[in-house]
Order: C-alpha cells, then structure tokens, then sequence
C-alpha cells in the first residue's frame, strides 16, 4: 500500500512538472495547425540566445566548443549558463533601460538599480512598485526612482511634463497609450476614456520635483495634500466630471475625509522649508494597484514586452495599445504567458527562459532584429579584440597609439551614431546616414582594426590561413567555400599588407547587415 502511495506521488509529480512547463505549451499553442518549424542550427542559435542573454557575441573557442559538442542538452545548458552569469543582469539593465526610459539620459543610480534587481532576480511587480512609490531615503531603491523624477525635470521654459509621465505610466505597466484622452475621449479607441487619464494625472500633477540634499542624495519628489477629486472637462462636449485617483479601468481611490493637522505625517513649514508629507499618498496608492495580480493588463503588458523583446515582435503591437479594437496576434498564448507569469509571481527571469526553450525561439530564419546600440558595441569590441584592454585601462596612456580612446569614449560615440532619439521607442531599426558614415569613416571603428598585441588583426596577421578565426570570430559561424575563396583573393592580391588587407575585410563584414542583426 506504502508502495503503491509512493508511486501515485512520484506520478502525480510528474504530472504536474510536465503540465507546468511553459514551452512545450507555448509551441503547442502556435503550432497545433502547422508543421512545426525548422530548427537554427546551432551557430545560428548561438549567436541569437549570447547576443539576447550577453548582449554581446562569443569568442571564436567558444564558437568552436559549442559546435564541436554532440549532446543533445548543450542548448539548454547553454541557456541555463547565460542566465545565471553576471552579464546576464547587465544585458536585462540595458534592455530595460532603453525600453523604459527611451533614451532620456543615464543615471548611474537607476542603472545600478536596474543591474541589482536583475541579480537578485526581483519580481517585475516589486520593481514596479519601487519605480511608481520610490523610496528615496532607501540607498537601495532610491535609483528606481529616476522613472518618475527624470520626466519631471524641465526643458527650457516647457511646463513640467505631468501628462507625458501619466502616459508613460500607462504605457510603461500596462500597454495603454492614454495620450489622446487628456482633454476629451480617445477619438480612434473606444475602449479609452478621459477619465481613465484624469485618474492617473490626478496623482502626478500633484507631485514637485525636489533637489538633493543632505537627506536625500537623489533628486526626489513630494506629495501634495489631495483633498478632494481631480474635475476635468471635455472640450469636445464641455461635458464636465471629477474622479478619485484610480488606476485606467479600475475602481478609484478613497480620498481620506482628514484635513488640517491630522492630515499630515509631517507638516509643512516655511521656516525650515520642510514640504512636509500626506498620510495619504496617491502615489503609493496607485504604485499598489497597478502591479497588482488582479490587473490582468499589467501582467499581459510585460508578457508582451519581454516575447517582443526574445522573439522580436510583440503579440500585440504597437506594445502600448492593447485594446479590443487591437487584438492580440495570439489571443490564448498572450493569454497564458500573462496567467503563467502571474503565477510564478511575476518572475522574469523564469519566463525568459521558459521561452528560449521553446522551438519558436530556436527556430530557423526567425524574426530578424537590429542590435542596440549597447549590443552593437559590445560585440563589436569582443570581435575586433580591443573590449578586455579598454575595460582594463579606462584612460590610456598617450604614449602607447598615436589615437587614445577609452570605454566610455566608444560607448558615446555609438550610442550617438546608432542609438534611437530621445523620446523615441526603440522598436525597429532607423538607418540613418549618420550610422553608415560612422561605419565607414569613424576613427573608432578605424582604430580598433589597427594590429595590436592580442587583437584580432594583431592575431589574424600571424595566421596563414585566418578565414575560421575571422569568421568564427565575427559572424559567430564558418565561411562557407565561396567565402574562403573570397578571402584568399583579397588577401593574395594585398599581399604587401596583409594587416591592413584584413582589417579591410573585417571592416566589410563588421559593417555587414549579417554583423548588425541578431542572427
């Protein structure tokens, strides 16, 4: 009998392993009326999952040792040891970065932020709540709070930005894109309302920006006292109404009856200019509600963020205009990705994996996406063998190359020829003329391709057929034999520099659209 118990526990365990796995369930989902996709090989495979999970590209050894090796679990293992290196939390830092403040600036604060949580693995729901409530006193969290006092700074004499931030809140965390709904119902979505906005402004156009201090060492922001609800008017029917602080399609606020003293935790005083602080705090309301399991948008919002950010299309695109108007590509998957990651307690790094497992991810010709501009210069530094001697020595000496450039010079210098402008989602990629005349005449790009002691011109030079090391190296694959044919040619027919010749032909493929995009 004993026995028989065991055996039904160990079954039903099984079970439940097998039904919680979200891969195989992802794949069933997409492909239960079509053939199921062919499989990447594996250096095209390779290259996608580094650059995703690394943010840059492999080594020619490592290349070589995953193509070498016969298991049939290297990927999943391979997956498993990129998420859990340390880059891994550096790569979701840029990514998020970029996705959630548009290019607005760096702070050092917010990036070491983004970088710990990413570490410690921290529920999406916490850092959001961190991001909407900050608390600025904690030296821990106060970085999160550069979402919110980023947008609040001025520009030029423009009136601060309270409806770009209440936007940027609803895009952001839940998928909506409110912007039109300021001053009268969305004229193209019937499914937003003015108020769905008015909600939201009502808690942030109740916030000031504040400068550091001794106390606080960060910019933060305080709250005003709310005693009664936000009125706004339509100024398409004049149609005036008021609402409490609420979350877009949710219930409002309870605005505490308090007034007087007994409305403040601390009250405000000219004389030693404390702006004092409310009992209670819209801010922290909202900050509640928003991540909440309940708020099933919240949940599909980031589901469809991070599948656009693996797979490189959203479920639902534009990402910020979820509505019924606006269907998801994939209903149920949307669905069960949002239902998924709300049961594991909203844990990003369990979905990311869950699907790079799946086929979908690792299929053949999947959709192609343009790097970052972090990407683009990470992996152009490994490839070009200048990254670990620019980490190593942040200020070069003068004495050593007649061009001196340090990290942070590249990383300006990239960031100003290929990243988007400010503001701008960063979604697809915007050639420009002024990337393709940075590819072709930059000094940076032209200086990392000069032979140097360990680089890979430096490195190449001594070879005497150099096609695996270059191409292994740069496009994270073999030449086939017409490229080797090619190579030899250029080579034979330069033979009076062979270093500039390579670093010719690593310039060309290093400008390639096969470099610049994900696989």
């Amino acid at each position: 009998m004993q026995r028989t118990i065991v055996c039904l526990l160990v079954l039903t365990a099984t079970a439940w392993a097998d039904e919680a796995a979200l891969a195989p369930r992802i794949d069933t989902l997409l492909f239960a009326k079509a053939a199921k996709p062919a499989q990447a090989d594996d250096a095209e495979f390779l290259r996608r999952v580094w650059l995703d999970f690394d943010g840059g590209i492999p080594i020619a050894d490592e290349v070589r040792t995953f193509l070498a090796d016969k298991t049939t679990d290297k990927r999943t293992r391979l997956i498993d040891q990129l998420i859990t290196a340390p880059r891994f939390a550096v790569r979701m830092a840029d990514a998020f970065n970029v996705m959630l403040m548009e290019r607005r600036g760096e702070n050092e604060a917010w990036k070491t932020w983004l970088v710990e949580s990413f570490k410690t693995n921290k529920p999406w729901d916490v850092m959001v709540r961190e991001m909407l409530a900050p608390d600025f006193l904690n030296e821990q969290q106060r970085g999160a709070g550069y979402f919110i006092t980023r947008r609040l700074e001025k520009v030029g004499q423009q009136d601060t930005d309270y409806p770009g931030l209440t936007r940027d809140v609803g895009r952001m965390f839940m998928g909506i894109d409110l912007q039109c709904c300021q001053c009268h119902r969305h004229l193209s979505v019937s499914d937003y309302k003015q108020i769905d906005f008015s909600g939201l402004y009502a808690v942030y156009q109740n916030l000031k920006l504040q400068t550091a201090d001794d106390k606080h060492k960060t910019p933060w922001v305080s709250e005003g006292l709310i005693a009664a609800k936000y009125d706004f008017v339509s100024v398409l029917t004049d149609k005036k109404a008021q609402t409490a602080p609420r979350i877009p399609f949710g219930e409002e606020v309870m605005i505490p009856a308090a007034t007087g003293d007994d409305a403040w935790l601390v009250k405000p005083d000219r004389k030693t200019k404390e702006v004092g602080q409310p009992k209670f705090s819209p801010l922290r309301e909202i900050a509640q509600r928003v991540p909440a399991p309940e708020n099933a948008l919240f949940a599909k919002n980031i589901a469809n963020r991070v599948w656009f950010l693996l797979i490189g299309k959203g479920i639902v695109e534009p990402l910020d205009l979820h509505h019924t108007e606006n269907p998801p590509s994939h209903p149920q998957l949307l669905d069960l990705l949002a239902k998924e990651l709300t049961a594991h307690h909203f844990d990003l790094r369990w979905l990311i994996r869950e699907i790079a497992l799946t086929q979908t991810y690792q299929r053949s010709g999947a959709h192609q996406r343009h790097l970052t501009a972090e990407q683009q210069l990470r992996a152009f530094l490994i490839a070009t063998g200048e990254r670990e001697r620019l980490e190593k020595n942040p200020k070069p000496d003068v004495k050593v190359d007649a061009l001196k450039y340090s990290l942070a010079d590249f990383e300006k210098a990239f960031a100003a020829a290929l990243a988007n402008p400010a503001k701008e989602p960063e979604l697809v990629a915007n050639p420009s003329l002024r990337s393709a005349l940075f590819l072709r005449n930059s000094d940076h790009v032209q200086w990392a391709l000069k032979p140097r002691a360990g680089n890979l011109i430096g490195r190449l030079a001594k070879q005497t057929d150099p096609a695996d090391e270059l191409y292994l190296t740069l496009l994270t694959r073999l030449p086939d034999a017409e490229e080797r044919t090619q190579l030899q040619s250029w080579l034979t027919a330069h033979a009076t520099d062979k270093s500039k010749a390579l670093g010719d032909y690593a310039w060309a493929l290093l400008s390639s659209t096969e470099f610049f995009v994900n696989h």
